[in-house]
């Protein structure tokens, strides 16, 4: 199959709103991580928070879809001339064949947390009206682009934790291949939620300030929130330009339920099956985008995965720093981080990071690099060993 080519895209996290924000943030390495002030929340950490999505209800005929999640998705649908890039794909090739595949890993769950303490002290009943199905269930935020958008085609969710909007790439291009559409709307939003926040720190995963990718004192994760979208559409002859999916990887180790295989194996099969299915060689990748969390155990299984993979040389680093681990966000926020990269030239070194851990042999960058980037492979590792790699690049290699 040809590739697909990534004709529009947005996102919109701590760093603001809209592709821009986040180069700009980038470019002059600024985080979007502050201490948290979420709620009542009370733990001792840094958080990626989107402002002001409190005051940014779903309005009109979608109101029933109203919750963090949503909103997200709704604030990032409207950045970057987005819908109207979803618009011209309906009009091109019929509602009912633009696909919409999104990731999320807890969808609106805080509403339901935040449904459950205004429970009837008496009776035990739930605010009314509630609408479950159309705020907390996985299905909620595909199911609410499609209805934004006006779009008839497969909808799907994917729920594999942190490589959940890394996956959304790989079933698009399934679909597409197997002509079930023509083009796809993809995406990923989580937004902060209790569960996640007291959860991971129940797991001793939440690091006390903003996140340390790959530091030889790294000491855990910093949650974020994002929301991002991407159209992806067949590559035709006169499409010379641009940035595509090249190849996408995919395998499940199953080494354990929250912990890596120690030795990186199942996310270096996964990288390998990306570069297979791209026709590419280790040698060919010019930046990779490492899932890079911040915690002791992730990281050091990434770095021998990546360097038993790719060598010494391969320029690689976490933007974790900027945005804060986004969860089923992930995916996707980094492989928009990736065509930033091609599209501008640039090599974003970790944010945060002071001292690389001498055991790591990777080349893990810590200042930003200017250099033409041609390929970018992205990768988003889950609990239970999901493992997900895309690789982007021009259209003309």
């Amino acid at each position: 199959m040809s590739p697909l080519r990534l004709s529009h895209y947005t996102m919109t996290n701590a760093l603001g709103t809209g592709v821009d924000a986040t180069l700009s943030a980038l470019r002059g390495r600024r985080t979007g991580l502050a201490p948290c002030d979420f709620l009542d929340v009370t733990l001792d950490t840094w958080l990626g928070r989107v402002a002001n999505l409190e005051n940014r209800p779903v309005i009109g005929a979608l109101n029933d879809y109203d919750c963090r999640n949503n909103r997200l998705a709704q604030l990032a649908l409207q950045q970057d001339d987005f819908e109207a890039a979803a618009h011209t794909a309906k009009a091109r090739y019929g509602a009912n064949r633009v696909a919409v595949i999104m990731g999320t890993s807890t969808s609106g769950i805080l509403h339901t947390e935040l449904a459950f303490r205004e429970r009837n002290p008496e009776t035990g009943a739930l605010p009314v009206p509630l609408h479950y199905p159309k705020t907390h269930e996985l299905s909620s935020v595909a199911d609410f682009t499609r209805r934004y958008l006006g779009l008839t085609g497969p909808t799907l969710s994917i729920s594999t934790a942190c490589s959940s909007s890394a996956k959304v790439f790989a079933s698009a291009w399934r679909m597409i291949e197997a002509g079930l559409c023509d083009a796809a709307v993809v995406g990923g939003v989580d937004s902060l939620c209790l569960t996640t926040l007291y959860g991971f720190s129940s797991l001793e995963l939440v690091a006390p300030g903003p996140c340390r990718p790959a530091d030889t004192d790294r000491n855990g994760i910093s949650i974020g929130e994002a929301a991002g979208f991407a159209l992806l559409e067949r590559s035709g002859p006169a499409d010379d330009q641009g940035i595509a999916l090249l190849g996408y990887g995919e395998s499940v180790d199953a080494h354990h339920m929250s912990t890596p295989h120690p030795e990186g194996l199942g996310a270096r099969l996964a990288m390998q099956r990306a570069l297979d299915r791209a026709g590419l060689n280790p040698s060919d990748i010019d930046y990779i985008n490492l899932h890079g969390t911040a915690s002791r155990t992730n990281d050091s299984a990434e770095d021998q995965a990546v360097s038993g993979l790719f060598g010494t040389a391969t320029p690689c680093s976490s933007t974790k720093g900027w945005t804060g681990h986004t969860l089923g966000a992930a995916g996707i926020t980094e492989a928009l981080i990736g065509a930033l990269c091609i599209q501008n030239g640039f090599i974003p070194g970790s944010l945060n990071t002071d001292t690389v851990d001498p055991t790591f042999t990777s080349a893990i960058q810590l200042d930003n690099w200017q250099q033409p980037v041609r390929h970018v492979l992205s990768n988003s590792f889950g609990f239970g060993g999901n493992n997900a790699s895309l690789i982007l690049g021009r259209i003309n290699r």
